[in-house]
């Protein structure tokens, strides 16, 4: 690591201070341009290079003289401590709003200096004139800026979520997920759900790489260090959704032991986006070889350059739409169920393209028993796409998507029947084959048989189910029948009383449920705290997968070698950055270091 360089207030005579970050390190900063250079470049030959190329000044002023030197922009009015009249702070202003602009849309911090400026600069010389162009190039918009100005505001927006999560006045839901970015690098995300006034707040909470192992231990001693560091007791969790590797963070992992241990309260579930991991396990033998057929086609076509290219050209000479297919993933669902409706509509094109390339798949991929199979496969896996895209949204709790869990399953029964009579209208991949032949018969056993085992495999691992009777005031409590709850219910009285009010009825009308329980916490508190104890924990972690997508944005070949977190949180944070305190509070410490 190369030395750091100090600051020395000689160094004003060339109209600079000193700026010091969050880890000591100290980088000198042009209090005409307000431009903030690197540490490396805290030397005297920089910052007169600076001086006299930017400013065609004069060197030589000492502390005290640069304290009273008048601006060039505002004669009335003397250079402060720092030296940043009014014209300085709304150049500063517009440096902190285009940093925003960059994270939020996910572009490198070097797209303001080699891109942006250089264009707003001809602009601004063609249309508004040289004037305005000068003071468009007064704007710090360097690379090292930008990184600092996201840096800032990424800690601004932290604070903001701390300070909402400490004043809750009900435990908090955690999301947890990890994944693996371009450089084999295991990232954990976590997103957190709070109470805030008379909503339901979900925001960002970190981003953080496993430096060492992967184990339960290594995601616990990240999770609880994160909140130790910002003075947050963990018990103020109260339920922790995870998604991941079954040894790490699965229901039986040593990160839900180490956490029951620490929190014994808290309500730990998986996430119930991805069932299609579990249809996988229950697919009957010649099922399972259908699928893994359908993998080594599509590997045969994609691994190969030569082969992807002919692919592309062949279907490109005889007109079809699809021509480009995605790879098999075992973790990303969606992109399965998508494979498997593409390979069987483009299924006689492809076949052809097999031949044509003599390849060893074309006995298994022509069998008539393979594509009634694989016709099957591309119905199952196109309903568990819509069953999993139903629950892909925010404010999903897990009563919500257990409910659409249970429709789901209960539909097993009567798709069974069906099948049973040979009617497969519930799969019409599947019947398109079966009117056009009758050889489809067979498969007839294979899929009830799965069915049921899906149905069972269902019930145990993602505990599908309604609430119990007593509990279901939560979701109407003006139609719920109150014989169900017993006299003994403390609550009882409570139900009753909100049952007679008019306006609350109104409310429940027009309110989302979660909000409406929100909103009774001042009036009927052990309702409240009781319903948003079993709607406040998440259901999925599909927040952390959204957080994913952007991962990839930033995390590039030529991106790889900076903190995530802090551009993360300000892309996709609901929060926004309080602007007006963060330049003020850098005022003030740009004012203690002259």
């Amino acid at each position: 690591m190369s030395k750091k360089r100090k600051w020395d207030d000689d160094y004003v005579r060339y109209w600079f201070t000193c700026t010091t970050e969050v880890d000591g390190t100290q980088r000198p900063q042009c209090v005409l341009c307000n431009s903030v250079f690197s540490n490396a470049d805290l030397r005297p030959s920089k910052l007169s290079d600076h001086f006299n190329r930017q400013h065609g000044g004069i060197a030589g002023h000492d502390l005290n003289s640069l304290k009273h030197v008048h601006t060039p922009s505002d004669q009335n009015e003397t250079l402060k401590a720092f030296g940043v009249a009014s014209h300085e702070d709304a150049l500063l202003q517009a440096s902190y709003q285009f940093a925003y602009l960059c994270a939020k849309e996910k572009n490198p911090h070097t797209i303001a200096e080699k891109l942006v400026k250089p264009c707003a600069l001809e602009i601004a010389q063609i249309v508004l004139g040289p004037d305005a162009q000068k003071k468009l190039q007064q704007v710090p918009l360097s690379d090292d800026v930008i990184h600092s100005r996201i840096d800032e505001m990424s800690q601004d927006i932290l604070q903001q979520v701390l300070e909402d999560i400490k004043a809750s006045p009900f435990k908090v839901g955690i999301q947890l997920a990890e994944t693996t970015d371009m450089d084999d690098c295991s990232q954990l995300m976590a997103f957190v759900r709070y109470i805030k006034e008379r909503e339901i707040i979900e925001e960002f909470l970190f981003c953080e790489p496993l430096q060492s192992t992967m184990k339960g231990i290594d995601v616990f001693n990240l999770f609880r260090d994160f909140f130790l560091k910002h003075k947050i007791a963990l018990d103020v969790c109260g339920s922790v959704c995870t998604d991941g590797a079954s040894s790490m963070l699965g229901e039986n992992s040593e990160f839900v032991a180490c956490v029951k241990k620490e929190v014994p309260h808290i309500v730990t579930t998986h996430c119930l986006l991805n069932p299609h991991a579990l249809v996988i396990k229950t697919l009957p033998t010649k099922l399972r070889d259908a699928l893994f057929t359908v993998v080594r086609v599509i590997n045969f076509i994609k691994r190969q350059a030569p082969n992807h290219r002919l692919f592309q050209a062949f279907f490109e000479e005889i007109g079809i739409e699809y021509s480009v297919l995605l790879f098999h993933t075992e973790l990303r669902w969606l992109s399965r169920g998508q494979i498997l409706a593409h390979i069987f509509e483009m299924y006689e094109e492809i076949n052809q393209f097999l031949h044509h390339q003599s390849s060893n798949l074309v006995d298994t991929f022509e069998n008539k028993e393979f594509k009634i199979r694989l016709a099957y496969l591309a119905d199952l896996f196109k309903h568990l796409n819509e069953l999993s895209a139903s629950m892909q949204r925010t404010g999903m709790n897990t009563v919500s998507a257990r409910e659409k869990l249970s429709a789901f399953v209960r539909k097993f029964p009567f798709w069974q029947k069906r099948i049973e009579k040979r009617n497969f209208t519930n799969f019409p991949f599947l019947e398109e084959i079966i009117v056009s032949d009758n050889e489809g018969i067979f498969i007839t056993g294979e899929i009830t048989l799965h069915l049921q085992q899906l149905s069972n495999f269902f019930h145990g691992y993602f505990s599908v189910g309604d609430l119990d009777e007593a509990s279901k005031w939560i979701l109407d409590p003006f139609l719920f029948n109150l014989d169900f709850v017993d006299d003994g219910y403390l609550m009882k009285n409570d139900l009753a009383e909100l049952r007679a009010s008019g306006q609350i009825l109104m409310e429940f009308e027009t309110m989302k449920l979660e909000d409406f329980w929100c909103a009774q916490f001042m009036v009927f508190p052990n309702l409240s705290k009781t319903a948003l104890d079993i709607l406040t924990p998440f259901a999925t972690t599909y927040l952390c997968e959204l957080g994913f997508s952007s991962l990839l944005h930033f995390k590039t070949k030529s991106r790889s070698c900076f903190n995530l977190s802090d551009d993360i949180r300000v892309a996709i944070s609901k929060k926004v950055p309080r602007f007006s305190d963060i330049i003020e509070q850098k005022l003030q410490l740009q004012q203690k270091s002259l």
